[in-house]
Order: structure tokens, then C-alpha cells, then sequence
């Protein structure tokens, strides 16, 4: 199959933005084959492992064939489970970053109905559920798929495996005829086809076949670490090992960029390379890297593809990848020709998924990694620079072609000796002003992530969660039962509804960068172009940082404290 480039799948300028916004710079096979063929109307059988960019195969088409004139549901995408709806959910509201106006919601069970209700009355275009949940809903009529064109089982052998398929075939039997339907599944047994036989009309199916994923000879492990402490993580780790030649992923060439003058700004020798750099730079970049003139490069994955280089000892995948396939060809990159190798993977908690993804179908041990502490990473730094010391002295005690630049060099310090320094001082006050030259050595420390969120705890009370019904109108964030944070601080956000925020994105942010409880957040209020979110005094300072670093819904924001007339 000739692989083709997102721009030539026929999808609209602002989902190729996004898609490039995400740093995905060439269709999975998945998605270059089913994209043409959902655009085309077709049913479809799609038959892919989890992991290989399916989400987008559907996605992006259900986008681009919206009508956003319309608030009637145009889409409905059925899922095994609860945390796969919300995943799909937040999939195709990263993949509508640039279209305005249009409104997902993810329905199951265990969730407010009523939020659904308030939610579906006022109109969702694409509505991503579990098939129990959108049953129910069906059945109170809260639901109308009159106007559906596109209806999506996801992970179809695995809601028959989980006992749905009533389910789906009342649902199935809900939608008009003539509506597109569409099955994704990672196996085809008999009941799979039957289904397929009876409610799909003429589709086109459509194997992956996958290829061999099992990754062998390399040392895997993950570190959970938030967002905004990815960059000081990686150098914490950096400096605890010795890199001779390392591959650094990032997801966006702009990413890659940040990334690389960050690296350098803490004197590592660093490049970057990405679809941007011109080929006699790429070809400068690349010659650097072979001859070990820089020790890391930075990169996207497409400017990575066809990278020949036999002696990396390490990749780090600094944002994880989109797709397994993705992963087993970056880490790929190291333990070649016989040679050891090690691969790193930074996780946020928003990306737990992806990793058990990941070790699902690579069927690899992935071990938790334990970031250094600063103080054992100067200690080890310390020690290499003692070594080097060590290795110089005798180097030059042995060669009788420097012993005039020894004898120089004695000269110049003895001029320093008196009866009140010792040579030992002298040597300490030299060793002092190396270390004070290497920034790395006054790196932040990491706080590590809590093994066992407050919200995990399955004996907590689980207060209901309430979302704004209106603009301007106030949500409540959950409320501790039993315990009153009587001290809160209202914080103001300089995004609001024009950008799409919803309290659900504050609270999502707040919990997923801090590692903090959800049921700790107050009052929110979402306005045209501000918000406001009440949190606790103590946590106000943690939560303000946190925020400041991070992006809701794809753009950079502003957290300060409200003023008193607000």
C-alpha cells in the first residue's frame, strides 16, 4: 500500500490542523485505509488491534461530515466500558480542536443521568457511550437517532465477550436504515460476522494484520510525572545515567524544538530533528549525531523514520506515542547489532491507558521506574567528575610530552600557596567553582505522584459532580462529606466558553497536573471569555502553578488570583 499524507485523505483544513497540532504526521495503516472509505459513505468492518490509531480512523470522518447548522445527534460510538468512552470522547474532542461549535458527550453508567438529560435536550452532535447507558436512554426517549448518519462499534468482540449483544442489536435495530454503520473489532469470531451480516449493508472490510510486536533485548520502564515536570524529569534521569548516544520522541515539531533548548540550555549537546529542517540540515544534524559530536537528538517520528544508527544506547519517549506500532519502532532504534539497550517512557496520569495498551500488545514488562532524587544525582555527578579528574592526573603524570604544561600549570597555582592555604584548598576551591559552572546541579527536585489517588479509594463517599446547565451560570465542583474547606480561594482563568472550557476541563486539569482530589474544588463559574474556580488556600499557590504550565483545550492559559470585586 502506497502511504499517503493526511492532506491527500480528502479531510477538512481544521482537522488537518489538528492533526498536525497533535503530531501525527502520517496516517497508521488503519487510518489511511479507512478515512477514504468512511468518507465515501461505505459501511465499513474494520478488523485492527487496540493501539493502532482506530479512534482516528472513525473520528475524523464523523468530523468532517458534521453538520454543524444541525444540534441533532449525528453520531453515536458504542463502547465496551466506561474509561474507553471517556477516552474516545476526549480523542474526538482533541481531533475538533478547530471546529467551533461542536459538542460531544460521553453517556455510562455510574454518571449523573441528569447532567445526560440537561446535556442531550440542548442538542450533541456525536454522543460516545456504553451500550447499557444508551439503551437507557433510548428507551426514556431522552435519545433520538432519527437524524443519526453514522453509528460506530468500537471494540465490538469485547462488548459480546462482555455480554451486550442485546444490547447492540436493540440499539442497532434504533437507528434508521439508511444510516452508515460502522464495526471495529480485533477479531472476527462468528457472532462478530453474524452482526455484521444482519445490520450492515454491503460493507467493505477492511485487516490489519498485525505485525510481530513482542520487543526483545531491551530494558523498558515508565515514570508517572506530570505534564510540566516532563522536562526537568528527563534531566534528573540524564544526568543519573551515562548517555553515550540517546533518542529523544516528541510528539510535535514545536515540542521537539522547546525540548532541544531546554537540553542545551543545561549543557547537554543536543539537535533537532523534524519535517521542518531542510535535507542539507537534516544531513548536518544526522552526521553530527553518528560521530557522536552531540549525544542526544531530539525527534518526531516521522523525521525519525529510516534513522540507521547502530549504537544508540537510549530511547526516551519523552511523549508517548499515539500508537503500539509507533512505540516498537522508536525503541526499536536502540539494542541493535547485539548491543544492550534501554527505553524510557514518561506517563502522565491522563495517559495511564495507553501504557497498559502498550504492554498489552507489545507483551513486554514495562517496570515502573524511581526518579532520582537531586541530592543522588549530584552525588553520582560528583563521582564522575572526580573520575575524570583522577583519569587526567594520570594521564598527564605518565606523558612526557605535557610535563612542561604541568610544570606551567603548578607554577601559576603555587603563586596561591601560603602559610594560610593549602594546596588541599586550592584543589577544593577549583573543584567548588566546576561544580558551580554546571547548572544541572542545582535542578529542581521532582514531587513524586501519590501510588493511590484520594479519589481511588473505593470506600470514599462519591459526591455527586455538577456541570454548568448555561453560560455564566455556577457549577459546583464535588463537595467533602464531613469535612468543610472553610478557607477557599477563587481563582480566576482568562478562558472561558468561547474557548470551549467546561468545569469538567477545569477539574480534569486540576486533579490530572497536581494529583490533587477533585472533591477538594469549590464553585465553578464558566463566562464568554473568563472563569472562576474556588479552591482551597493551601492548595491555591500548588494549583496556580500547576495550571500555568499546562494548556485547556489546546491553548496556553493565565491563573491569578480573582480580584476582590469579582
Amino acid at each position: 500500500m502506497t502511504t499517503r499524507g493526511f492532506s491527500e485523505l480528502g479531510l477538512s483544513k481544521e482537522l488537518l490542523k489538528a492533526v498536525s497540532d497533535l503530531g501525527f504526521e502520517e496516517p497508521t495503516p488503519i487510518q489511511a485505509l479507512a478515512i477514504p472509505c468512511l468518507l465515501s459513505g461505505r459501511d465499513m468492518v474494520g478488523q485492527a488491534q487496540t493501539g493502532t490509531g482506530k479512534t482516528a480512523a472513525f473520528g475524523l470522518p464523523l468530523l468532517n461530515q458534521l453538520n454543524l447548522r444541525s444540534k441533532k445527534t449525528q453520531a453515536l460510538v458504542l463502547c465496551p466500558t466506561r474509561e474507553l468512552a471517556m477516552q474516545v470522547s476526549e480523542e474526538i474532542s482533541s481531533l475538533a480542536a478547530h471546529m467551533h461549535g461542536v459538542s460531544i458527550l460521553p453517556v455510562y453508567g455510574g454518571q449523573s443521568l441528569e447532567r445526560q438529560f440537561r446535556a442531550l435536550e440542548r442538542g450533541v452532535h456525536i454522543v460516545v457511550g456504553t451500550p447499557g447507558r444508551v439503551l437507557d436512554h433510548l428507551q426514556r426517549k431522552t435519545l433520538n437517532l432519527e437524524h443519526l448518519e453514522t453509528l460506530v462499534l468500537d471494540e465490538a468482540d469485547e462488548m459480546l465477550d462482555m455480554g451486550f449483544r442485546e444490547d447492540i442489536e436493540l440499539v442497532l435495530k434504533s437507528a434508521p436504515e439508511d444510516c452508515r454503520k460502522v464495526c471495529f473489532s480485533a477479531t472476527m469470531p462468528r457472532p462478530i460476522l453474524d452482526l455484521t451480516k444482519n445490520y450492515l449493508r454491503d460493507p467493505e472490510f477492511i485487516k490489519i494484520t498485525q505485525k510481530e510486536i513482542t520487543v526483545s533485548g531491551i530494558e523498558q520502564y515508565y515514570y508517572d510525572v506530570r505534564q510540566f515536570q516532563k522536562a526537568d524529569a528527563l534531566c534528573l534521569v540524564l544526568d543519573s545515567q551515562e548517555v553515550r548516544k540517546g533518542i529523544i520522541f516528541c510528539s510535535t515539531k514545536l515540542g521537539v524544538d522547546e525540548l532541544t533548548t531546554h537540553l542545551m540550555a543545561r549543557g547537554y549537546q543536543a539537535d533537532a530533528l523534524h519535517g521542518n529542517l531542510a535535507q542539507s540540515q537534516r544531513d548536518r544534524v544526522m552526521n553530527r549525531f553518528r560521530n557522536g559530536s552531540i549525544e542526544l537528538l531530539v525527534a518526531t517520528d516521522g523525521a525519525a523514520r529510516g534513522l540507521d544508527v547502530d549504537d544508540v544506547d537510549l530511547v526516551v519517549n519523552f511523549d508517548i506515542p499515539i500508537d503500539v506500532e509507533s512505540y516498537v519502532h522508536r525503541i526499536g532504534r536502540t539494542g541493535r547489532a547485539g548491543r544492550s539497550g534501554k527505553a524510557l517512557t514518561f506517563v502522565t496520569p491522563r495517559e495511564q491507558y495507553k501504557l497498559r495498551d502498550i504492554a498489552r500488545y507489545t507483551k513486554a514488562e514495562i517496570k515502573k521506574g524511581a526518579l532520582p532524587s537531586r541530592r543522588e544525582v549530584n552525588e553520582l555527578k560528583t563521582g564522575r567528575m572526580l573520575d575524570d579528574i583522577r583519569a587526567k592526573v594520570e594521564a598527564l603524570r605518565e606523558s612526557d610530552l605535557d610535563s612542561k604544561k604541568i610544570d606551567r600549570h603548578e607554577l601559576l597555582l603555587s603563586s596561591l600557596l601560603d602559610d594560610n592555604t593549602s594546596a588541599m584548598q586550592v584543589a577544593a576551591a577549583l573543584f567548588k567553582m566546576l561544580i558551580e559552572k554546571d547548572q544541572s546541579f542545582n535542578g529542581p527536585e521532582i514531587e513524586p505522584i501519590p501510588e493511590r489517588q484520594p479519589w481511588q479509594d473505593k470506600n470514599a463517599p462519591r459526591p455527586d459532580r455538577k456541570t454548568a446547565p448555561f453560560k455564566g451560570a455556577k457549577a459546583r465542583g464535588p463537595q467533602p462529606k464531613g469535612r468543610q474547606f472553610r478557607n477557599m480561594s477563587r481563582l480566576f482563568i482568562n478562558a472561558g466558553s468561547k474557548f470551549h472550557i467546561t468545569p469538567r476541563d477545569i477539574v480534569g486539569a486540576i486533579t490530572g497536573e497536581t494529583g490533587l482530589s477533585g472533591r477538594i474544588i469549590g464553585a465553578i463559574e464558566i463566562h464568554d471569555r473568563f472563569s472562576f474556580v474556588e479552591v482551597p488556600v493551601e492548595h491555591a499557590g500548588q494549583i496556580m502553578d500547576a495550571l500555568n504550565k499546562t494548556q485547556l483545550r489546546g491553548a496556553k492559559i493565565n491563573v491569578v488570583p480573582a480580584k476582590p470585586e469579582n
